[in-house]
């Protein structure tokens, strides 16, 4: 096994979601092993209830790895997979359609410097502006991957694969 990756799906969604559950299986056919935790239960504390949650869980399923995991996320995944990774042991991270931050939840977007972080957004975004993401990513010198998709990303996952595959394979 090469190693272990958490893939966070966003808020009103599910780990069968269609981005996460593709991340996934992708990851295990390269001999990964993936984990998809359930945030369900967190969501129903609204947008800025249910970011201490899934940072908690997150941070357990984290602790219970042998090494440290790579975190993937998408949306509120992505920004609790960034939290997460302030204080916790991380491979790398893998950010789809990334919010600077949440209504009502004081801390805005972080991670920790060093930790080899790829953010892949889309150009028509009506949730997550993209000026706010290319301004994150300019700032940390990320690598930012913007797509012509909106908020889903679900005609883009093609290129989102590909770029996933390198940072895989880059950590390999």
């Amino acid at each position: 096994m090469r190693g272990h990756i958490i893939l966070s799906h966003g808020l009103d969604s599910s780990p069968d979601a269609t981005k996460i559950s593709a991340l996934a299986a992708r990851a295990e056919a390269q001999g990964w092993r993936a984990q998809r935790p359930d945030f369900r239960a967190c969501d129903g504390n609204g947008y800025a209830g249910a970011v201490v949650p899934r940072v908690t869980q997150l941070r357990e399923a984290i602790a219970a790895c042998d090494t440290p995991p790579v975190l993937v996320g998408s949306s509120m995944g992505a920004f609790a997979s960034a939290l997460a990774s302030l204080d916790a042991p991380v491979a790398a991270l893998f950010l789809l359609a990334t919010p600077p931050g949440i209504p009502g939840f004081a801390q805005a977007l972080d991670l920790r410097p060093g930790v080899p972080a790829v953010l892949v957004h889309g150009w028509r975004d009506e949730v997550c502006p993209v000026a706010a993401v290319q301004a994150f990513a300019a700032q940390r010198q990320l690598p930012l991957l913007l797509l012509d998709d909106d908020h889903r990303l679900l005609a883009s996952m093609a290129p989102i694969a590909a770029q996933f595959d390198a940072l895989l394979g880059a950590l390999a």
